[in-house]
């Protein structure tokens, strides 16, 4: 039976004519759709890939949506300047063909350094930070050597000129700035977030040539600044939304006959930093594992530090069991705060319990300066003669072995405890004021430490006391043996027994009250500062201030010329600082060491008085 051909559907006609005539109909357009990639966010700075590098990818008109100039290619790579949220749309024949969404954000300073860098400084915003520091600094140095950091550092002018942003502004408030070391370059490379790339180069290039440097462009944006001062030259570069500044220590001068323009402009030294950072990708140095154990460590602050040993070489010898150390600084207006951990893999002092110290219990109150060492005794003789076995330690043993004297005896004979404390004499500041119509200080020094034997301590004192050129007494007393001398216009007293030894320098402290000054600086400045097993030091200014403000019928003063003493002094003392205590506590903890500190200033109301 013959078929019969059945009529073919309109739909399946038309589907055929289509995929016969497709493209080569006269007027009909190909579909393009580039790639956008998902909405998603991005770091400010950092390059952005859109479309298609192939062949035969068709070109499309891109919209970054930044304000920056449309571009007709296959494919664009751009970076936005500033954070915030923007539209990139592709154009064909002026038809919108593709879209995306990206959210732009600060790019933090830390993914900015290299993973090689094993010391780092840095702000991780300018904004609300860099205003805080410079005004404590300022107001804890005075004006002038404020202006003077300013001015001697290239990156800060265009820093302070950038930081509240407006028209022209380059610098990006809302990134970092910072310091940081490699292991590969002799010296130290400074870097701030910007935003505009060219205008900020050129910024910096013109405040150094301003500055007195000697300021040369090369071709591929880069500027070499020969220092003013001489020495090997530095290198001013861009990358990805940072300023980069490599400053190389001085080095040896160039020999004799070799070109200075040629040597300046082959900067070995700084190009292996430019090296690192083009190298960078990714996280740098933000997850270094070490970093994020320490940073976990300390509490948040404006200002950071972080610093690793480096694996192998003779950085396991320098530094033995420590693996690295951090550290947070916090500013307030009156008041800066210090908290760090160092982190060490076996236990600090080997372990060994510090002694349980006497020497701050019962002695006379007030003092302005204190400082108070309390380790193991074996610790105590390395930070004196060395470690046991070291070439510091023979050279000692052997030197002294010469004289007679037996350092191992010596060495037993320490418990461990040093405490400094430092007085201020008010009657003798002002009767010596009143004579001589100058302000010299007038106070005692007091150096103790606890001992277990005193013989050998006696005989290395007697020993160099017979090899000077100081008349001095010996006395015996009940309980030990008294050494007085006269240094520089200053009796000098060395008070030996069973249990201390105790040097007194200036005036006398008879009649003054006593009392446990470790309770009273641990009141002051808080924690278990100034006890057992802690190294700890204070100045108190504020003290010294409210002693000269109360001072009263000193016998040797007439009244009227005490109030006007007071009133001069307390100024001078005012001009010449406005610090009131600074603070500084160590101890071991499990797994290293924990570091307080603070530095307060007086009053605003008290300091305009």
């Amino acid at each position: 039976m013959p078929l019969i051909p059945r009529r073919p559907s309109p739909f399946l006609a038309l589907l055929l004519m289509t995929a016969a005539v497709g493209p080569w109909a006269s007027g009909c357009r190909r579909v393009v759709r580039p790639d956008l990639g998902q909405d998603r966010t991005v770091e400010a700075g950092v390059p952005v890939d859109f479309g298609s590098q192939r062949e035969d990818a068709s070109p499309v008109t891109w919209e970054l949506g930044d304000g920056s100039a449309a571009q007709t290619a296959p494919w664009v790579s751009h970076a936005f300047a500033r954070p915030g949220t923007y539209t990139v749309r592709a154009l064909h024949d002026g038809e919108a063909v593709g879209s995306v969404q990206l959210t732009v954000v600060p790019r933090p300073v830390l993914r900015a350094v290299p993973a090689s860098a094993r010391t780092v400084m840095w702000l991780p915003q300018l904004r609300g930070h860099v205003d805080r520091l410079l005004a404590f600094y300022q107001r804890l140095v005075g004006p002038e050597r404020a202006r003077d950091l300013v001015t001697s550092s290239p990156l800060l002018p265009l820093l302070l000129k950038d930081l509240e942003g407006g028209p022209g502004a380059v610098v990006d408030p809302d990134e970092g700035f910072g310091f940081f070391l490699l292991p590969e370059f002799e010296g130290v490379v400074t870097l701030l977030g910007i935003t505009e790339p060219d205008a900020a180069v050129s910024a910096v290039a013109s405040e150094l040539e301003r500055a007195g440097h000697g300021v040369q462009p090369r071709d591929d944006g880069s500027v070499v600044v020969e220092p003013a001062s001489g020495g090997p030259p530095m290198l001013l570069f861009e990358d990805r939304g940072y300023l980069y500044l490599a400053v190389p220590d001085g080095g040896d001068e160039p020999e004799a006959g070799e070109p200075i323009q040629a040597a300046a402009f082959a900067i070995p030294d700084a190009e292996v930093v430019r090296q690192a950072v083009r190298d960078l990708t990714g996280a740098g140095i933000s997850e270094d594992p070490m970093l994020t154990e320490l940073r976990a460590k300390v509490a948040d602050g404006s200002a950071y530090l972080f610093s690793a040993r480096a694996q192998g070489g003779s950085a396991e010898e320098d530094f033995g069991p420590l693996r690295g150390f951090a550290a947070s600084v916090a500013v307030m207006p009156e008041r800066l705060e210090l908290d760090g951990f160092l982190s060490s893999s076996t236990p600090l002092f080997q372990g060994a319990r510090a002694p349980a110290s006497e020497l701050l219990k019962n002695v006379t109150l007030g003092p302005v300066a204190a400082a108070q060492l309390s380790v193991p005794p074996e610790e105590l003789a390395r930070l004196a003669f060395g470690a046991p076995g070291s070439a510091r330690r023979e050279r000692v043993v052997s030197s002294w072995r010469q004289e007679g004297l037996d350092v191992e005896s010596l060495l037993k004979a320490l418990r461990g405890d040093v405490v400094v404390r430092v007085y201020f004499d008010i009657p003798a500041f002002f009767r010596n004021f009143i004579r001589n119509k100058r302000p010299d200080l007038k106070g005692s020094i007091v150096v103790e430490a606890g001992l277990t034997a005193v013989e050998p301590v006696r005989a290395l004192v007697q020993k160099h006391l017979e090899a000077s050129p100081l008349r001095y007494t010996v006395q015996q007393e009940e309980g030990g043996t008294v050494f007085r001398t006269r240094f520089r216009e200053n009796a000098v007293e060395l008070r030996l027994t069973g249990q201390r030894a105790t040097l007194l320098a200036g005036e006398s402290l008879e009649g003054r009250p006593q009392g446990d000054v470790s309770t009273e600086l641990r009141e002051r400045f808080g924690g278990a500062a100034f006890s057992t097993g802690h190294v700890s030091a204070m100045v108190d200014l504020g003290r010294l201030r409210a002693d000269l403000r109360s001072a009263e019928r000193i016998p040797g003063v007439p009244s009227p010329l005490l109030g006007a003493t007071k009133a001069l002094s307390g100024a001078l003392l005012d001009q010449i600082t406005p610090l009131d205590s600074g603070f500084l506590d160590f101890s071991p903890v499990e797994g290293g060491g924990r570091l307080k500190g603070r530095v307060t200033l007086r009053a605003a109301q008290e300091a305009s008085r």
